[in-house]
């Protein structure tokens, strides 16, 4: 009979966000008979994991005994121990000893006067017993929450039955607050009340991306990730903090400005203000005074005329309120919501005198900056020449999200009247936002803007940050393009702004490469003459992209246009400039090297400048390089380090996730790869966008091609071949699919297809001069032949192409050849025949692929089949040789997975087959093909 005392409301799954981990090991050590310790500070979300555990066990144990303590009640002796036995005493007293049931009895109910030092012996015993007799019955759970607060009477005595329980099945969970600080050792006195070898979890804080998972999840949704930012900053992660700043954002009617904190809920400011209540008046302002500041130090704290700030930090550290700063001489908070909570309880005047006096101690010129502004009030034309002049010394450093708050604050102080205007300081800072990958930010100021401004320069640039900070979803922006073109009148350098817009926008949404290709080159034309050489650059750029996809002859000459001088210093490393477009034109004709060294330059550049968005690109460049050089490894970790910064921007999530199912696929997880390839397309057939749709259905097939799914492969990418004969893609270096699809036709028997599909291919291989395109379709041409019979034929042609592609680098595709002329060459495949293939599987660190040959090397060498029976060969003799091979297991009985295995294809391969064999010798099933030997036999 099960029993669970005192049940708690039931968990919310959704509240579980980013404890994957956690909860893996926790079960782990559970299913393990073992017990579990979760620690860590306020509102980590400890709580919320133990429901959540102890509602999945519930059921696997008989008895569950729940208790949870509280500050308030921690000093009444026994009263745990009256929450996890006080309901089962009748159930166990029969089984104790008289003087341990009249300890227990009078420890449980309060009646006599039982202690520990009284009773100690028997209560000990009798709490042993208990569990005992009760796991003698069936495996019981322990459910602790707050062992801080647990009584030292029931902790001493919980902590002595542990440590005697041996093998009982008796299972601790519990959990225990400790801490902010991951170094201290705190949890280790809480060991003491649990089994030996108990399992101790740190809970930590949560990233960015959990954050905002996690309030998406309550409801706080369309926050602009720079507020996302904030929350996460303030709440140092923790998901209680967080989600009451999220509730105080939704509640407050005005969100706040650039510069200003979050507001903090009442609920969070007590957790700290009773501290600082404790504080001297003159202490607390130093604490406003670092709280003000971003990098406090003692040293700042006295040039901001805080004369006694040693003793005054000193009393605050001893409130907890400070941690000791184990880097450097700094000041350092206990947690970031102390400081959020001490601003927040300022008041106005308060704040500004801490700017005002942080505006001259401070040595960074943009954090004086931004303390003057913060200082002053109404409008002043030199605070905010100031702004704007630290806005531009952020932009130079690779600070674009500082450039931008700063210039916000810059244009909060224009007056309406001055050079720069408002208005033009709010778009500088909507490009450093769509720069810094601020899109929601970006958006909205350019909203702002367009609902006043009155000249075409003001609005034209605002569409276009509007535009822009759509990413690729820009079909949601479709009303901004003809509006950008009436604004735009017959000024040559803003109708090449947007035609520029209306390129991608041709390319994107419509799939047309000619009218991209017509849009590019008009924009380049129009900027030329408008003397605009930035915008002239990004067209032309655009123009040689469109060109190489296009199999273009012009494509080089194009490029050389992009790349002349003079250059522009944020186009020359931006994901759309030429640097990039040359980096394309590498990677596609084989020069792998010089591509890397290219890609590496941008990527290293990018992250000076802060440029976000292209960071996100050129990671994804370099992982598709290495994957291509057969650097399966580094390639996985540089697309994970890609897509994890998508995530977490907002920027590229699609085409992150397309390239990292590429590469799971060749050197990581198979079904990882296939629910992400699903998911990119998913996200492109969202936004529209077929360019990246039909990338995205090519990661889908190859990942299908590596799990075994031949039919799938076929399906995803002859979708693949439609859409690229549509956009008028020739290249096929673009998105090397071919060679997959024609090997898939082959596993599932379509020859002929596959051989015309290769030919057709190899005639656009040939004219562009794509080596690799053609040695990889030159391998799965030797598998149409050897399907047909043409074995050394086959053997020959697949050497030849193992050895090409050895030489271009390309260490994957020179494995695949291997592993493909492992299984023709004679004698039968064996163990011997898959070394070449597993030793360069194993280089590439190609791990999906090296199962696959290990799986073959493993496999028994398939037996000679029976001579069928005349008759039988007659009717098998129009049959193809994958089917002939498939029809004569079936008649020697072996079922669809052991054919596959002998065969080294998928059983859905073998099914499909199948149902060609059907067909071509008109019978209905397995049994039919059986038939034919016999009904020979019988005759």
């Amino acid at each position: 009979m099960l029993r669970d005392f005192k049940e708690p409301g039931r968990p919310r799954p959704d509240l579980v966000v980013g404890r994957d981990e956690v909860l893996i090991a926790a079960r782990e050590q559970l299913a393990r008979a073992g017990s579990v310790l979760m620690h860590g500070p306020a509102g980590i979300g400890k709580s919320t994991i133990l429901r959540t555990l102890a509602a999945e066990y519930t059921e696997s144990a008989r008895t569950v005994l729940r208790c949870s303590a509280t500050e308030s009640e921690s000093h009444l002796p026994f009263l745990a121990l009256a929450d996890l036995l006080g309901l089962v005493i009748d159930e166990v007293s029969d089984r104790l000893p008289a003087p341990q049931r009249d300890a227990l009895e009078s420890a449980l109910t309060g009646r006599g006067e039982s202690t520990l030092q009284r009773d100690g012996l028997a209560l000990r015993l009798a709490v042993l017993s208990a569990l005992r007799a009760l796991a003698a019955k069936g495996p019981v759970l322990i459910v602790a929450d707050d062992l801080q607060w647990l009584d030292s009477a029931s902790a001493e005595l919980l902590g002595f039955a542990a440590r005697r329980l041996g093998g009982m099945p008796v299972r601790m969970l519990c959990a225990a607050r400790t801490a902010t600080d991951p170094q201290s050792q705190e949890q280790d006195r809480h060991l003491r009340a649990l089994p030996p070898e108990t399992l101790a979890i740190r809970v930590n804080p949560l990233t960015k991306a959990q954050v905002a998972e996690l309030l998406g999840h309550r409801g706080y949704t369309g926050l602009p990730r720079s507020t996302v930012r904030d929350i996460h900053r303030t709440s140092g992660g923790n998901p209680l903090f967080a989600l009451e700043l999220g509730r105080a954002l939704a509640e407050s009617p005005t969100p706040p400005r650039p510069g200003e904190p979050l507001p903090v809920p009442t609920s969070l400011r007590a957790l700290v203000l009773n501290r600082l209540d404790m504080l001297p008046v003159e202490a607390r302002r130093t604490l406003l005074v670092a709280s003000t500041g971003a990098r406090p130090t003692l040293a700042l704290l006295h040039a901001a005329g805080r004369r006694d700030a040693e003793a005054e930090t000193a009393q605050a550290a001893a409130l907890g309120l400070l941690a000791p700063e184990r880097e450097g001489p700094g000041v350092r908070f206990a947690h970031p919501l102390v400081s959020a909570a001490l601003y927040a309880e300022a008041g106005a005047q308060e704040r500004r005198a801490a700017h005002a006096a942080l505006s001259t101690a401070a040595s960074d010129p943009i954090e004086r900056a931004r303390h003057l502004a913060l200082a002053a009030t109404g409008t002043d034309p030199a605070v905010a020449a100031r702004l704007g002049e630290a806005a531009a010394v952020a932009r130079d450093r690779g600070a674009p999200s500082v450039a931008a708050e700063l210039g916000l604050l810059a244009a909060r102080h224009t007056p309406a009247d001055a050079v720069p205007g408002p208005d033009q300081r709010r778009l500088q800072a909507a490009e450093d936002a769509v720069t810094a990958g601020e899109n929601d930010l970006a958006r909205d100021i350019a909203r702002e803007v367009l609902n006043r401004a009155t000249e075409p320069a003001d609005r034209v640039r605002a569409w276009i940050a509007v535009i822009e900070s759509a990413g690729q979803s820009i079909a949601e922006v479709d009303a901004a393009y003809p509006q950008a073109l009436t604004d735009a009148g017959d000024d040559p350098r803003l109708l090449a702004l947007v035609r520029y817009q209306l390129a991608w926008r041709a390319l994107v949404v419509e799939g047309d490469f000619a009218e991209g290709h017509e849009e590019a080159a008009h924009a380049a034309q129009l900027a030329e003459r408008a003397g605009d050489r930035r915008t002239e650059l990004l067209a032309l750029a655009f123009q040689a992209h469109i060109e190489t996809l296009m199999g273009h002859p012009d494509a080089p000459t194009t490029i050389k246009r992009a790349l002349k001088e003079p250059q522009d210093p944020h186009v020359a490393c931006h994901h759309n400039g030429a640097g990039a477009a040359r980096f394309r034109w590498l990677l596609m004709s084989d020069q792998l090297p010089e591509a890397r060294k290219t890609v590496t330059a941008l990527l290293r550049e990018v992250r000076r400048r802060g440029m976000v968005e292209s960071e996100v690109h050129f990671l994804r460049y370099l992982a598709e390089t290495e994957l291509r050089s057969g650097h399966c490894g580094r390639a996985l970790d540089l697309a994970r380090e890609s897509l994890r910064l998508a995530r977490d921007t907002g920027i590229g999530e699609g085409s992150s996730a397309m390239l990292t199912a590429l590469a799971e696929a060749s050197g990581g997880e198979v079904d990882r790869a296939l629910a992400l390839a699903r998911e990119a397309a998913e996200h492109a057939e969202a936004n529209g966008d077929l360019m990246y749709l039909s990338r995205a259905l090519g990661s889908l097939g190859y990942a299908q091609l590596v799990a075994g799914d031949a039919a799938g492969t076929v399906q995803s990418l002859r979708r693949v071949r439609e859409l690229e004969e549509s956009l008028g893609v020739t290249d096929p270096a673009r998105g090397r699919w071919h060679g997959d699809l024609a090997e898939a036709l082959v596993r599932v028997g379509e020859y002929d297809e596959a051989q015309d599909f290769i030919v057709a291919t190899r005639e656009h291989a040939l004219r562009l001069g794509r080596e690799s395109v053609l040695a990889m379709l030159d391998r799965s041409e030797a598998l149409v032949r050897a399907a047909r019979g043409e074995q050394e034929a086959a053997v020959r042609q697949l050497t030849s192409v193992q050895d090409r592609l050895a030489k271009l680098g390309h260490g994957l595709e020179e494995a695949r050849a291997a592993y493909a002329l492992a299984g023709l060459r004679t004698p039968r495949p064996g163990p011997t025949s898959y070394d070449e293939a597993t030793r360069l599987f194993r280089r590439c660190r190609a791990l999906p692929w090296l199962r696959q040959a290990e799986q073959a090397m493993a496999a028994p060498a398939p037996q000679p089949p029976a001579a069928p029976a005349p008759a039988a060969l007659d009717a098998l003799a129009a049959l193809a040789a994958t089917e002939r091979q498939v029809a004569e297991l079936v008649m020697e009985g072996a079922t669809n997975r052991e054919i596959a295995g002998r065969l080294f294809i998928s059983v859905k391969t073998v099914e499909a087959t199948l149902t060609r064999v059907y067909r071509k010798l008109g019978i209905r099933s397995r049994v039919d093909i059986v038939r034919l030997t016999a009904g020979h036999r019988t005759n």
